[in-house]
Parts: structure tokens; sequence; C-alpha cells
């Protein structure tokens, strides 16, 4: 897409929802399910496993996340510039990933092309954060109403051009992100793998020094609790009325507190930049 096609407001403006939602540093703690949800599709699993720096290096889990959160707030919060260059180099990356399954993986055989460009596994990898981002507001900042969550399907689907997908094949409300997250479900496409249970256990227990193991523990809350029953089973985590009871505590507290906390800390640098500049005098 060229960059004159991106609005001056960017994708979404400072009275989107998208702005609103994203621009809270606490969904962070969303991060593990989305991802738990994208590996639970073997393509996607092999892709990560073979081209990321996920484990193949030092810090490379931090390093993704990094690079992943970086794109995501230039495309929401960033000038028509910000958004055109974060989508090239997502495209850039993309680019370099695709290859063949040397092994089967779920109802994928041995020797099965796969890339980051089909357009169907971007729409996978794209719904599991539109699903997951409101649930995880919702859960740590205050209710959505459901015409802000239509409004959040609608406003993302304006990535469509910049990642070369056709219109209309993001989803543009809630009813439609739930039958597009059913029909992917219903196809057998998502079987969680050994692949995926390997890169899991990286996310949920992190090598860190033991004396972090509670807020290991305490992290892991919201990314093993939030995801779909089913998907946690095959992964095989452990949930329970103890965990359930503590994540939502923690939840209730966290809903409590967020207020108090200030702004440079709660909103992330990008929004607060871009709020600022919506407010800026011409000239």
């Amino acid at each position: 897409m060229s960059r004159t096609t991106i609005p001056a407001a960017g994708l979404a403006g400072q009275d989107s929802v998208a702005w609103k939602i994203n621009q809270e540093v606490v969904l962070l703690l969303g991060w593990g399910r989305a991802i738990l949800l994208q590996l639970a599709h073997p393509l996607v699993a092999t892709a990560i496993s073979e081209h990321s720096l996920f484990l193949n290096q030092p810090h490379g889990r931090l390093r993704r996340l990094h690079h992943t959160l970086e794109a995501m707030l230039a495309l929401t919060f960033g000038t028509p510039a910000e958004v055109d260059r974060a989508a090239r180099g997502i495209n850039a990356i993309h680019d370099r990933v695709n290859g063949t399954l040397r092994a089967p993986a779920g109802p994928f055989p041995c020797g099965h092309y796969y890339s980051a460009h089909d357009p169907e596994l971007l729409r996978w990898v794209h719904a599991t954060l539109l699903e997951t981002f409101p649930l995880v507001y919702e859960l740590y900042v205050g209710p959505l109403t459901a015409a802000e969550k239509d409004r959040y399907c609608a406003e993302a689907s304006g990535l469509e051009p910049l990642l070369g997908l056709p219109h209309g094949y993001l989803p543009r409300s809630t009813d439609e992100l739930r039958a597009s997250m059913a029909t992917t479900y219903a196809s057998g496409a998502i079987v969680v793998g050994e692949t995926a249970r390997r890169l899991a256990r990286e996310i949920v227990n992190p090598p860190l020094p033991p004396f972090l193991g509670p807020l290991v523990w305490l992290g892991a809350l919201p990314t093993v609790g939030l995801l779909p029953p089913a998907i946690r089973e095959a992964y095989g985590f452990p949930w329970g009325p103890r965990r359930e009871a503590v994540l939502r505590r923690t939840a209730a507290l966290t809903r409590r507190l967020l207020p108090l906390v200030p702004l440079m800390a709660r909103y992330w640098a990008p929004a607060r930049r871009g709020r600022a500049r919506a407010v800026r005098p011409p000239g």
C-alpha cells in the first residue's frame, strides 16, 4: 500500500476503540494467550519454530515480543509514515518465512508448503489478537459495549490492504469474528502438536531465576486460564478452582488500582505521543 493511501490520522484515530484498548500496558497479560492460540495451528507453530528467534537466540522470546509489540503500536498509533514503515517491515519478515513440513503436523502431510503470507494463517493470527485484547481489557480494565467490540473489529480490518489481503477477508464485527474462528476450528486445522507444546512451555515457564517463581506463576494465570478449555487441555496445562479464583481476584484488584497508576506507566509511549499529536494545533 502506498503511504499516501493511509489516512492522515493513521488507521484508526484518537476517537477509535483501537486507541482506547491498545493504549493499555496491562494488555501485555494477554499476549501469551494469543500466542498459544496461534501456535495451536501447526503451520504457525512450524513457522515460528523454524524461522523465529524465539528459541534460537538468548532472550529470543523477549525480542520477538518487542518486535511484535512495536509493530502493533505503530500500526495503531503511528503517523501514515510510521504505519507504512511498520507494514513494510511485517511483510519483509513474512517474505522470509516459508518452507515445507519435514513431518506431518496435524492434518497437514509431510512436504506441505507453508508461507507467512498465507491469507488463512494471517486471518487466524489476526483473529487470536482480535479476540484476546477485548477479553483482557474487560478483565483488567473495564467493560466494553457490544458496539465498541464491533467497532474494534471493523477498525482492525483496515490492515487488509497493508498485508495484501482481499477486501472483506478480515472480520468486521464480533459475530463475524466468532464465525471465522468457528470455521477454522471446524476445519480440523487447529491441532496442538508437540512443536506447539514445546514452544508453549517456554512461554508459560520461561527460564528465570527461582526467586521469580511466584511472579511467573501469577503471570501464567491469564495465559492459561483465558484459553478455550479444549485448547488448554490439549496443551496439558493444569487448571482448577484455585487458579480460577486467583485469576479473578488479581484481575479485580488490578481494575481497582489501575485508575491510580500514572499515565506514564499505564499507557504505551506511542499512544501518549499519538494523543499529543492529535491535539496539537496545526502549523
